[in-house]
This record gives structure tokens, C-alpha cells and sequence, in this order.
């Protein structure tokens, strides 16, 4: 009998990425300028706001090619919104 093939294990998240990524499974989304400053976290329930202290545009860059989080369109056109992919 052959092997069984292992399934593709997810790849190693930087301390960073897991708390990024846990906050916007937890019903926060993350919202970027066109500059990428800024980036704040938004609850969605009660729309309170926390700045962000370590994740920077390489965090969301790396969690974005991973297929983690994906990018939506914002309210007005300057702002991005990530989420985390279901």
C-alpha cells in the first residue's frame, strides 16, 4: 500500500501576522490609506478603533500571498479595508 500523501502544511506566521490575523477573525477589519500609514483595526459591532503597533505594509503584504486576508473596497476610494478570507 502507497503512502498517504501529508497534507500542505499552513505556513509559519510571524508573531506579528498571528495577532493581525486573529483580530480580524474576531470581527475587526483593517483599514490602510493610499500610503499605507496608518493602519487601524476596526471592531464591526461597535465601531471602536485601535492603532495598530507592530504590523506595517510587509505584514499585510506577506498574510495577503499567503491568501489570508483579501482586500475590499472601502467607503471612499482613498481607504483599503482587508479581511480575513473565510
Amino acid at each position: 500500500m502507497p503512502p498517504r500523501k501529508q497534507p500542505a502544511k499552513p505556513p509559519k506566521l510571524s508573531k506579528t501576522e498571528e495577532d493581525l490575523l486573529s483580530h480580524l477573525t474576531h470581527g475587526y477589519q483593517l483599514e490602510t490609506d493610499p500610503f499605507g500609514s496608518g493602519l487601524l483595526l476596526r471592531n464591526l459591532k461597535d465601531d471602536t478603533v485601535v492603532r495598530t503597533a507592530a504590523a506595517n505594509q510587509n505584514t499585510i503584504k506577506a498574510l495577503e500571498d499567503r491568501g489570508l486576508i483579501e482586500a475590499i473596497e472601502g467607503k471612499d476610494k482613498l481607504t483599503t479595508i482587508w479581511r480575513a478570507t473565510k
